[in-house]
């Protein structure tokens, strides 16, 4: 089944991923922050499904730490047959309130990090004539919610124009954009999530199934789930200034009840 690297692998959507495609045979690369999360991650799926798993620990807020997972991607001797650009974090504050420090953190795992993989990948990939590129976006890219729609928003167009480039060379490049999915995301982000309506709520391996079945059939946007797929559709077709007016009805639901000058340190970036 070739051999797969998740990033963001130690919790969450990333964990759920490794999880999945270990149960189909593939071999893992498991990159995160938390080595010791790995490392237990990496025992578990060697027992449970006879795979090999390598642990790379790496910080893809760190531009030399996220080379070493592009030097990873590019080697020929171990190809890497999927990659699952999955590290992020969700971010609490507003953009004017919140921290300048964590806004540019998060173009670094979310944006910067996405590209540079992706290249590393996709160089490797063309020359073998096969692999596969799954990059994890959200709704939100489609909607107005903050800087984090804005980062979202460029990985869905990003991974388009990948998948358009990349036709005809037995490479492909799909992004799955989940709305709310029950994971350590929001609650590491300290977000007050109570007020959402359980209808909007995914489970993580519902998400991961999605994906890896558009995947595999070459579709490039995948949205989990006749509700957002509906939702998506209607954030398309609304006019702008009606999206904005939703978005900003989501956002308060969301919103911590704690103050916005809040003194507690910002979210950690996922794994």
């Amino acid at each position: 089944m070739g051999t797969a690297l998740v990033t963001g692998a130690s919790a969450g959507l990333g964990r759920a991923f490794a999880v999945e495609l270990a149960s189909r045979g593939h071999d893992l690369v498991l990159v995160a922050r938390d080595r010791a999360r790995l490392e237990e991650l990496g025992q578990e799926l060697r027992s449970r499904y006879a795979v090999a798993t390598e642990i790379l620990p790496a910080d893809l807020a760190d531009r030399a730490q996220t080379e070493r997972v592009a030097e990873r991607l590019r080697e020929a001797a171990r190809p890497v047959d999927l990659l699952v650009n999955n590290a992020g974090f969700g971010l609490r504050r507003s953009f004017s309130s919140g921290d300048l420090a964590e806004e540019e953190q998060a173009l670094d795992v979310m944006v910067r990090a996405v590209m540079v993989l992706s290249h590393a990948a996709a160089g490797a990939m063309r020359t073998r004539g096969s692999g596969g590129i799954l990059n994890v976006s959200s709704v939100a890219g489609f909607a107005v919610m903050g800087s984090y729609s804005a980062i979202k928003s460029w990985v869905t167009v990003f991974t388009e124009a990948l998948a358009v480039e990349l036709t005809g060379t037995g490479v492909t490049a799909t992004v799955v954009c989940p709305g709310f999915v029950h994971t350590e995301f929001h609650e590491r982000a300290r977000m007050n999530m109570s007020r959402l309506p359980e209808l909007l709520w995914l489970e993580a391996d519902q998400v991961v199934t999605a994906a890896l079945r558009d995947l595999a059939a070459g579709r490039t946007v995948s949205v989990p789930s006749a509700t957002y797929k509906a939702v998506t559709a209607g954030a398309r077709l609304l006019p702008r200034s009606a999206v904005r007016r939703v978005s900003g009805i989501l956002a308060q639901r969301r919103r911590t009840a704690r103050s916005a000058v809040s003194t507690d340190p910002p979210a950690s970036p996922a794994g």
